[in-house]
């Protein structure tokens, strides 16, 4: 089973987070489970291309 990080913090009793590869694209739930189903949305969407101009996170190695 594959894993993906991700970052979240609440705010006004919502969870807010996004996944760290895809920091460009974030969500939002009442509870952590809501909040991660969404994630899961959203990363099932942008690895199916149906979200035009993803922006990615890379490692670039300057020495």
């Amino acid at each position: 089973m594959e894993t993906k990080k991700f970052i979240f913090y609440t705010e006004d009793d919502m969870f807010i987070g996004w996944l760290e590869e895809f920091p460009d694209y974030r969500s939002q739930g009442a509870t952590l489970e809501e909040l991660k189903q969404n994630l899961l949305d959203i990363y099932k969407d942008l690895n199916a291309d149906h979200i035009p101009c993803v922006h990615r996170v890379g490692d670039l190695q300057v020495a």
